[in-house]
């Protein structure tokens, strides 16, 4: 009797009261993030036994240790919480609204100058290099007929003034060129008529002289002259030379007023900058990652922008790399609890010795794989959300498992230039990391790279062992958008992410049964998984009419943990009653029961 007391204490029965009915069942809305302080992640631990929480001062929602179970998991990282600042222009400190404003401003005075399309120059034409020859020419022969003027007016082209004015400049200097070429004639002409006559020669050639004088001083503005005569026939071009200056000026007022009205248009992630709120959420990503400096976030958004323009990212996000094969290496699948996609980057497919040599034997295939990698992130951005509060950053899933480990040098120099090209040009656009299957190896240099990681880097980060992988990926990710590989539940198949899934954590040496009343005829269907396995499982219908009998829809079976992973099984009820399903865990470790179920009408 004392043991049948002792084994009914152990034994925990759940009823489900909530029965999904025949329709489908309706998605559960995924959480919004909580904006809190992040803290620094602590240097993974040497000893074997787990530290204590530590109660820190301020927004600590989690801080804990993966608890060792043997193996690689004994020097698994502490893991701590972080949490995403808001992307809300509201909810900013005074400081970081004014960096904001500032960086507005900045970004705003480029567009005017249209400093952005100037950060990669196109190479100089030929037929602009033709016409700045032109220029100078022309420069030099006005300068040739006056070389003792005092000060020139050279009519350049330096500040694109309007074309009306340069037509006006050309109109009158072909006048003055003509005129040139007439007193030319007449001096010739003059010279033929009477070579004896040499009173009147000189007479006509001192005329001439002046006339060829007051032609020049027309164009040139101020010839130095000797006589009385010259300088009553400068004050008229001095006039004109005037009116052509406020030429200038009206059209470089004119430019300027153009200029202002008109800014560039410059896109970023195909985001317009400045053109709505959602400018703001991709600013406050450079400000971020700059601490609210404002001159270092400029220069480091010019700088994406030139690297963007170099790479032809628009171009990029349309090619057909060829790289169907890494498919399985680098995937997106699913959300986390706070509706952040989540990007799978599975490391131990370069085991693959056709994929590796694809992917990495040479330059121009670590290039590939780089555009490659690139284009996948740059598809994925766009389908992220800027609208303020919207979620604009990505989780991911780092998993090691028969990694290649460091002795690969063109993996890791790819992995090297990668991680510097989302560092340098996609700021704040991981919500977190997490690593998981991590090796011995791999924490070992994480313990050399972490002294050199900004704290915020380093508050990103979540390591865990090959025995706490699953239950580190359902911490932040819903069971129901984990793939089945990695502990979860989704997988092609009756159920979908829509389905929720419920998790219960089975006591060692205990049964655990659930209870799914049903009121009427349909078909149960339900799939079921435990984490690991090991375990006793069975499943039988119960009706609540006194007279009929219990149905046994699964006879109790031990499910070693080298099986299927997954369970899926159904039962057709024709009357009213209950389904039971029973987990035996006689082992001396806890685990984790993971289920999800749902109805068909069925016809008699």
């Amino acid at each position: 009797m004392a043991e049948v007391a002792q084994n009914m204490s152990q034994e925990q029965v759940v009823v489900v009261t909530d029965v999904p009915q025949a329709e489908t069942i309706a998605p559960v809305p995924p959480t919004m993030p909580v904006v809190e302080k992040e803290l620094p992640v602590p240097v993974p631990e040497t000893e074997e036994e787990p530290m204590k929480p530590k109660q820190v001062e301020e927004a600590v929602v989690e801080t804990e240790v993966l608890k060792a179970s043997g193996g690689d998991d004994e020097k698994t990282p502490q893991l701590v919480s972080f949490k995403e600042e808001s992307t809300k222009v509201a909810d900013l400190l005074e400081s970081e609204k004014k960096a904001l404003r500032e960086f507005k401003q900045l970004v705003q005075e480029a567009l005017n100058k249209h400093e952005f399309s100037a950060l990669t120059p196109p190479p100089p034409a030929p037929a602009k290099e033709e016409e700045k020859n032109d220029v100078v020419v022309e420069s030099e022969e006005e300068k040739k007929p006056a070389q003792e003027e005092e000060t020139p007016v050279v009519i350049e082209d330096k500040e694109n003034v309007e074309p009306q004015v340069v037509a006006e400049k050309e109109e009158k200097k072909e006048v003055a060129e003509t005129e040139v070429l007439v007193n030319h004639e007449k001096v010739a002409a003059a010279a033929a008529s009477d070579a004896t006559a040499e009173t009147t020669v000189d007479d006509d050639g001192a005329k001439t002289v002046e006339a060829i004088e007051e032609t020049i001083v027309a164009v040139s503005s101020s010839v130095a002259s000797q006589d009385e005569t010259s300088a009553q026939a400068t004050k008229e071009p001095e006039g004109e030379t005037k009116a052509i200056s406020a030429l200038d000026e009206e059209a470089k007022e004119v430019k300027s007023e153009t200029m202002e009205v008109t800014p560039e248009e410059v896109s970023i992630w195909g985001i317009p900058l400045l053109a709505d709120d959602r400018s703001d959420v991709i600013l406050l990503k450079f400000l971020r990652a700059r601490d609210f400096k404002v001159k270092d976030a400029f220069t480091m958004l010019k700088n994406t922008i030139r690297w963007r323009k170099e790479v032809g990212i628009d171009e990029l996000l349309e090619q057909d790399l060829g790289c169907d094969d890494l498919g399985k290496a680098v995937f997106m699948h699913g959300l986390d609890k706070d509706g952040h996609p989540v990007c799978y980057n599975v490391f131990g497919e370069f085991q693959n010795k056709e994929l590796y040599k694809n992917s990495f034997s040479n330059e121009e295939k670590r290039q590939r794989f780089l555009r490659w990698r690139i284009q996948f992130l740059e598809r994925s951005i766009r389908k992220l959300d800027f609208s303020p509060g919207g979620v604009s950053t990505i989780v991911q899933v780092n998993d090691l498992k028969n990694s290649p480990g460091p002795a690969k040098k063109e993996l890791r120099q790819a992995t090297r230039q990668a991680l510097q090209l989302l560092q340098d040009n996609y700021p704040e656009f991981l919500a977190k990391q997490i690593f998981i299957n991590v090796p011995w190896w791999y924490l070992t240099v994480n313990r050399m790279i972490s002294p050199f990681l900004t704290q915020r880097t380093r508050s990103k980060f979540v390591f865990a062992g090959p025995s706490k992988s699953a239950e580190t990926l359902t911490r932040y990710i819903a069971a129901e958008q984990i793939p089945v590989k990695y502990g979860g539940l989704s997988k092609d198949g009756e159920f979908g992410t829509a389905d929720a899934v419920t998790e219960i954590t089975v006591k060692p040496s205990a049964k655990h049964t659930v209870e799914i009343p049903v009121t009427e005829t349909c078909l149960l269907t339900w799939e079921m998984r435990v984490m690991g396995w090991d375990v006793h499982y069975g499943a039988e219908f119960v009706p609540s009419s006194e007279d009929s009998y219990t149905v046994i829809i699964q006879k109790a079976r031990k499910v070693a943990a080298t099986e299927e992973p997954v369970i899926s099984n159904s039962f057709r009820v024709g009357e009213p009653g209950k389904v039971v399903l029973t987990i035996d865990n006689t082992t001396s470790k806890k685990k984790k029961f993971l289920y999800r179920l749902k109805t068909k009408p069925c016809s008699d």
